[in-house]
């Protein structure tokens, strides 16, 4: 039986890994600046942190519903896909 991705799955929109990584964008410059006191680059540290993770997690979410597309009765040796030259 083939395996499919649920619609209420926990797969966040593509607008929100946008989202998120546009702050996360802004977070490491705004540290790269060396305007911040040690407190505030902890707290945006930690934010960066989370942001990154929830990045990943979509990436992830993102790579396993193309695996399904690809061959949904075995994701796991699907091929990646190869376009004609």
């Amino acid at each position: 039986m083939a395996k499919t991705v649920p619609a209420t799955s926990k797969t966040p929109p593509v607008a929100d890994f946008e989202h998120s990584l546009d702050e996360l964008e802004q977070l490491v410059a705004k540290m790269e600046g060396g305007d911040m006191s040690l407190d505030d680059s902890l707290a945006s540290f930690e934010r960066g942190i989370g942001l990154f993770r929830h990045c990943q997690q979509s990436l992830e979410q993102a790579e396993l519903r193309v695996r399904l597309l690809l061959d949904p009765d075995a994701p796991d040796s699907a091929q990646p896909f190869e376009p004609e030259l």
